[in-house]
């Protein structure tokens, strides 16, 4: 693939430049946090960080390690913008996303600094697509300030089991009740929907459960409208770590493969629900 292979005449403009031979790499992972139109961008030489919020209630990270990538170059510390996802993803997926065993579409993206599009070249089949996307200048992302001295219960399930439990409890439900408990039920998930209550329980020795580290005992409740956006993440992911501060934010972080084998994360932040029940 002579995009990603490659370095073109003019990169010395760009301040990124990142190739990849699959832009499914990057595509899938994308869409896993595809929830609102606009996204923060930020690259290090560590890699992509890309920021999705919702109400201030929500947050969801990508992270796609420079090591994804084929061809990773920067000459600045960092880059950061703001784009809108939405129409950054119809332009990875033009030619159709083609599933076809050894067809793959190859991306070399270009960004030359603030205020300039993102440039992306596309190739598949020695056809080329070039796409302009304006930039803006990036938000401040919230902070949940969620910090890992902080986490009072920790659990890592295999994502099979979580989507298991997600497709038998009642999802109209408008909150979804996590327990994390160092005694039974150990780890509970529960909903109060047009069916009735349904509750998930998992023993803290489940095959599914590969960690299992609750210091004491946290009920917490979170809008399902939230958390339905990291389904998306859950149908990706083959592993999904569910951490609770003592403040009871919820931090869920799905380790996903990519088609060439490769980990990247996606990581969930979700405030707790504290409307008081007591209306009339």
């Amino acid at each position: 693939m002579p995009l990603s292979t490659e370095s073109q005449p003019g990169d010395e403009q760009y301040v990124l430049v990142a190739t990849l031979d699959n832009v499914r790499n990057l595509s899938n992972i994308l869409k896993a946090i595809t929830f609102k139109d606009h996204a923060i961008f930020n690259a290090t030489r560590n890699g992509l960080k890309v920021t999705v919020e919702d109400s201030k209630c929500l947050q969801a990270n990508a992270f796609i390690q420079a090591e994804i990538f084929q061809e990773f170059v920067m000459k600045e510390d960092s880059v950061g913008f703001q784009i809108n996802l939405t129409v950054l993803l119809d332009c990875l997926t033009i030619f159709g996303g083609s599933t076809v065993p050894g067809v793959t579409t190859a991306l070399r993206m270009c960004y030359s600094g603030y205020g300039f599009p993102l440039t992306l070249f596309l190739e598949e089949g020695g056809v080329v697509t070039v796409c302009k996307i304006n930039t803006q200048e990036p938000e401040e992302p919230i902070d949940f300030d969620f910090c890992s001295t902080d986490v009072t219960n920790k659990v890592i399930l295999q994502s099979d089991s979580l989507r298991e439990a997600f497709s038998e409890l009642d999802m109209t439900s408008e909150i979804l009740q996590i327990t994390m408990s160092p005694c039974q039920p150990f780890f509970r998930l529960s909903t109060f929907g047009n069916s009735g209550n349904a509750h998930y329980d998992y023993p803290k020795d489940s095959d599914m459960m590969e960690l299992f580290q609750c210091t004491t005992t946290q009920t917490n409740k979170y809008k399902m409208s939230l958390l339905k956006p990291s389904t998306k993440a859950l149908a990706l992911s083959c592993k999904v770590s569910v951490r609770t501060d003592s403040r009871g934010f919820l931090s869920l972080q799905y380790l996903v493969r990519n088609d060439d084998g490769q980990i990247c994360f996606v990581e969930y932040f979700c405030s707790p629900d504290e409307e008081v029940d007591e209306e009339s």
